[in-house]
């Protein structure tokens, strides 16, 4: 080292440090530029500072998301791994004022298929489609609503399989990859359409339906109300959804499976139907293929007992979403099932609105009950001769008797000293020409005529003679049956005009009471007591005389007050002269009857809507007659007298009564 150091020392001057001869050619820094030292060192120092403010951001992001977001990201990260398949929830029953039910639930087996390639398979599509016996191109319609979803959820493929169908399918899971069979409610009616206009049925959710009503807790393929309660109680019936937790892998398919939630199911409404008053009016309604309507209503109350519309719905065609044959021919019934006559029929109420001319005679001092008008069968006005139903007359006649014989020439002449507007009025208060207010869907108003009414329609004045077809019920005036018989339960009660109410209890799940039924008040007739009164002899006289129109629905210890009515649909005289059997069916008349009863202490009301059914008192009367019956039970017949009719609905509801027991 010594010597290492001492030749350095020594080393001449044209040599280099390793000893080698020095390069005369080497560049050598002879001077040094401050400008640009500084311009270097200061390009060093940005370019510090800028990975600096990299490395700060990288830093705090990784605190962000590990300590400050880290619990939340786990969280996330957690639920990616578990997914969760949606229970159907069952629906809430539907029982009757009695508490029998009328609507419930049962498992149905539905077949599904979890898509694991996420395409069409054609092989599996066509060996399904055997298996379930339905065609292949409704199996692709299905697969094809599902283009664009992730495979794991599931393509319904049919509903409603048989037990052969689910026990082939689980024996043979290995040759069907992907398909399952899933359980889910379906809703069972124990006696079958009954009622069907009120209780409605279910469909599938649609996208408008999806878009337009609070969606939360639905989904595509969801069941959902479409008509009648199922709709209108749809938030109380339908319940909350279950929850199946799975651990899944990356392409979200099922590995195992983890703890969920149970179902909760929907409210319990119970009606104040009577499901044994309902049985008998539609069975009466079936009889002949009637189309029509009957109402019975608790006259003190406004319950209603009993609401039929004929023909009725075949609810079994409406589970799990109804083919567009049955639609349409539907819709091409000349009797129109699909319309809730209770409410959206409208028709002329014939003579039973000579109630709201009596009523209004009485009030306005036009008449008094002793005032007598001679009826020689027609009554001359102006130009033009109104006729009488009765062509011989029906002589000097006061009030109780017009009512009872139902005068037309009486009231033509009780309708002219009143005018249009104030029979109008009377006719508003007792519940004509306005909505009910009832839970049922599409109600219609009807129609009370006023001369204003008509200048607005049909820019044209109203005509005197006009008045005289409004007093009996005839010219523009139309009614629904449910008003009809609210007006029939307004005379019964004194005066008070009641909302007609479906709903007695909604109870929750656990039976806790959440909404019950009280009577609602829409109107009072204070002042009309003692007129109300005689307006109820000409009734009972109708039913219960010797010339009444109603004879037919006369009880044995019972006393029924009513009215008949016979609403002309179309004047034709080339039919004029044909027996009425022989008239076509659209242009016959319809056949009104409504009553009370017990007419000393009224209960209940009972309305009766047969349509072109020609006559009140022996079409309608009959029917109503048999429901009174059948709520009076052996209040309304002797011991040793027992009607056909009654004997034949007993025997049903005795039927019914041991199917009921299973449930």
């Amino acid at each position: 080292m010594k010597n290492f150091r001492k030749q350095n020392r020594k080393r001449p001057p044209d040599q280099d440090i390793s000893g080698w001869p020095r390069d005369v050619t080497t560049p050598r820094i002879t001077h040094i530029n401050d400008g640009e030292l500084d311009f270097y060192r200061r390009r060093a120092m940005y370019s510090s500072v800028v990975l600096v403010f990299f490395f700060v951001i990288l830093i705090t992001r990784l605190w962000y998301l590990q300590i400050q977001r880290g619990e939340e990201y786990t969280k996330m990260a957690k639920n990616n791994r578990v997914r969760y398949l949606e229970i159907a929830a069952p629906r809430g029953n539907i029982l009757d004022r009695k508490g029998r039910e009328i609507v419930t639930n049962r498992p149905s087996f539905n077949v599904v298929w979890v898509r694991e390639k996420n395409r069409v398979d054609d092989a599996l599509i066509k060996k399904t489609a055997s298996i379930l016996d339905i065609e292949i191109s409704e199996l692709l319609a299905r697969t094809r609503k599902m283009v664009g979803t992730p495979g794991h959820v599931p393509i319904r493929l049919a509903e409603e399989l048989s037990w052969d169908q689910v026990a082939y399918i689980e024996n043979n899971r290995m040759e069907l990859p992907g398909i399952k069979i899933e359980v889910v409610p379906q809703r069972v009616y124990h006696y079958g359409n009954l009622a069907s206009h009120v209780i409605g049925y279910l469909g599938e959710i649609n996208p408008k339906e999806l878009s337009s009503i609070d969606s939360e807790g639905y989904r595509s393929g969801d069941m959902i109300g479409k008509m009648g309660l199922e709709k209108l109680r749809e938030k109380d019936l339908r319940g909350e959804k279950g929850r199946h937790y799975m651990e899944v892998n990356a392409l979200g398919f099922e590995q195992r499976n983890l703890k969920g939630l149970e179902p909760l199911p929907g409210n319990d409404v119970q009606l104040t139907i009577d499901v044994d008053l309902q049985r008998v009016a539609e069975e009466l309604m079936m009889k002949d293929d009637k189309s029509g309507a009957v109402v019975a209503i608790e006259v003190n109350t406004g319950r209603l007992l009993m609401v039929a519309s004929s023909p009725v719905l075949e609810l079994d065609k409406f589970l799990g979403g109804i083919s567009v044959k049955n639609w349409k021919d539907m819709l091409t019934n000349p009797h129109h099932p699909l319309i809730n006559k209770i409410v959206q029929g409208q028709y002329p109420p014939a003579s039973t609105y000579k109630i709201v001319t009596a009523i209004a005679g009485l009030a306005e001092g036009v008449i008094t009950p002793e005032s007598s008008i001679y009826c020689p069968g027609h009554y001359r006005f102006g130009n033009r001769t109104y006729r009488c139903w009765k062509k011989t007359g029906h002589g000097a006649v006061n009030l109780k008797h017009a009512l009872s014989e139902s005068c037309d020439v009486y009231f033509y002449q009780v309708g002219q000293r009143l005018g249009v507007n104030r029979i109008a009025g009377y006719a508003t208060r007792l519940g004509l020409g306005r909505k009910t207010g009832v839970e049922m869907e599409h109600e219609k108003s009807g129609l009370i005529p006023t001369s204003d009414w008509k200048m607005k329609r049909y820019k044209r004045a109203w005509q005197e003679g006009e008045t005289l077809s409004i007093a009996i019920g005839q010219g523009f005036n139309l009614v629904t049956p449910l008003q009809l018989a609210l007006m029939t339960a307004t005379v019964a009660n004194g005066g008070t005009l009641y909302k007609p109410g479906m709903i007695e209890t909604v109870k929750d799940p656990d039976g806790h009471i959440i909404e019950q039924f009280h009577p609602t008040v829409l109107d009072r007739f204070d002042d009309q007591g003692s007129n109300l009164k005689i307006i109820k002899e000409g009734l009972i006289e109708a039913v219960n005389g010797r010339r009444g129109t109603a004879r037919r629905a006369k009880m044995e210890n019972i006393t029924v007050a009513g009215k008949t009515g016979t609403a002309q649909v179309v004047r034709l005289k080339q039919y004029k002269h044909l027996k009425e059997e022989d008239i076509p069916y659209k242009y016959r008349d319809h056949a009104w009857f409504t009553c009370f009863a017990p007419a000393e202490r009224p209960e209940i009301a009972v309305t009766v809507l047969v349509e072109h059914g020609l006559h009140g008192g022996s079409v309608a009367a009959p029917i109503a007659k048999a429901v009174l019956e059948k709520y009076f039970g052996r209040r309304g017949k002797n011991p040793e007298e027992t009607s056909s009719v009654v004997l034949f609905h007993n025997e049903v509801a005795d039927a019914g009564r041991s199917s009921e027991s299973i449930h």
